[in-house]
């Protein structure tokens, strides 16, 4: 297959219909992890059958553990305990994923063998100091590049030190970083969190049969707690929709002509629900139906038909909530009438892109008028439909989906370069957008 793949999207179309998205990401990478370090077999349905997750579970084929399928969604783990891990022969590649190189740093530092991880040219850019911090006062000894970014050489290391840590931003890959690694120390670590993050972690643990205390400080700060050298028990998984490839669907049937899209069993985990909370904000038209609890987590029907949307000061207690979606909720704000203006959100400048500056680009070429600010963006949406342009992704497949969703709206074809990077969150995105009524065809550059 070729390295480019464009998409070239033909603007209009309805969009409607029923369709169930892939399963969450960030779920699916935790129930290989967990499931290979847990005593007895794991039997997970519903795995996002992607790029980033399929290298966690190739990671840990590689130090041992027996691992069957994906099968339409359906994996069975052989967990071989907490220490049951043996070295790899060669290094660990995270591929893109920022959340397997993230949590993985976690579990290798308590162990008693040396190893690497290593990623694609995006992740090697990305900031790893964040974990390797905190690692090294639990007594870990990691090796980054100058800049503090991958690969990470783990050294072989004695049993972790427990530590109460205040992360320094807000951060669910942090956190779990180190709830993870927490779990070879010899004590209890703690980590508390300025402002509410995903909490799959935490719930997962709890599921696999863990004592995890989460405690609430004050209206922001969470501390979240454990003791090391417990042993988790192995746990059935159904792994919910992921509420982040949902968003791009969300967007598109809200800021459509005559919609009405249903989108099945999607997780509605309450430390991911920024983006609807935000689109409800901006006036959009969601409801959900059948909701239930799966595996611990909520899920739930979203039906989202045509809005009128306005533009809005995003609140910033939202901004953690929703920070992978905020590349499409940018185009929903292009497409609402009045400014929204986006703050609190730095983030977003050390993701697989520059997320900020990127789709300030994308949609300036648009002929939107979008300005980057430090934090943020600002958006001056409701304008005439979108001039039609090429669209970089910089090899960020949440800027491929989004200035996809974004073409729904353009004067004429919009052509968006560089995509076969959305195989790592979400390879059946082409066929389920032309399903519920857009126009995408995906070719070779």
């Amino acid at each position: 297959m070729s390295e480019n793949i464009q998409f070239k999207v033909r603007p209009g179309g309805k969009i409607h219909g029923r369709i169930r998205v892939p399963g969450d990401k960030s779920v699916s990478h935790r129930s290989i992890m967990l499931g290979a370090i847990a005593d007895g077999t794991t039997h997970i349905t519903g795995f996002l059958e992607g790029e980033d997750s399929l290298a966690t579970l190739k990671a840990f084929q590689a130090m041992g553990v027996a691992i069957e399928g994906p099968d339409n969604g359906r994996v069975t783990v052989h967990g071989v305990g907490l220490k049951g891990l043996k070295a790899p022969t060669h290094p660990l590649d995270m591929g893109n994923s920022g959340t397997a190189m993230r949590l993985m740093a976690g579990i290798l530092a308590g162990q008693d063998f040396e190893c690497e991880l290593v990623g694609d040219a995006s992740l090697s850019k990305r900031p790893m100091k964040r974990v390797t911090d905190p690692l090294a006062e639990m007594g870990a000894e990691i090796e980054t590049e100058a800049g503090g970014t991958p690969p990470l050489k783990i050294k072989r290391g004695g049993p972790l030190k427990p530590i109460d840590y205040v992360l320094p931003m807000a951060s669910a890959q942090v956190k779990s970083c180190v709830l993870l690694a927490g779990l070879y120390a010899e004590g209890q670590t703690a980590v508390e969190e300025p402002a509410p993050t995903r909490d799959h972690t935490e719930r997962m643990l709890r599921g696999f049969g863990y004592d995890v205390v989460s405690e609430k400080l004050d209206d922001m700060r969470t501390r979240v707690s454990l003791t090391g050298g417990q042993s988790l028990a192995a746990s059935d998984i159904d792994v919910p929709s992921d509420i982040s490839s949902a968003a791009f669907f969300m967007v598109a049937a809200a800021i459509a002509e005559e919609a009405d899209l249903m989108i099945e069993h999607v997780g509605i985990n309450p430390t991911r629900t920024g983006v609807l909370d935000i689109l409800k904000l901006m006036g959009a038209d969601i409801t959900l139906e059948n909701e239930a609890t799966v595996g611990g987590e909520p899920v739930a029907d979203i039906r989202i038909r045509s809005s009128k949307l306005k533009g809005i000061d995003i609140p910033p207690h939202l901004v953690p909530l929703a920070i992978d979606e905020f590349p499409v909720l940018f185009v929903a704000a292009s497409a609402a009438e009045g400014r929204t203006v986006l703050t609190g959100a730095e983030e977003l400048r050390v993701k697989e892109s520059d997320r900020i500056q990127v789709m300030a680009d994308a949609l300036n070429a648009l002929g939107i008028q979008a300005t980057p600010t430090e934090d943020g963006m600002i958006i001056e949406g409701g304008q005439q439909a979108p001039q039609s342009a090429p669209i970089l992704s910089h090899h960020d497949h949440r800027i491929s989906m989004a200035a996809t969703v974004a073409g729904l709206r353009a004067a004429s074809d919009v052509i968006v370069d560089d995509c076969a990077n959305v195989n790592t969150s979400f390879p059946t995105f082409i066929e389920l957008i032309n399903q519920v009524g857009m126009h995408v065809v995906a070719e070779e550059a």
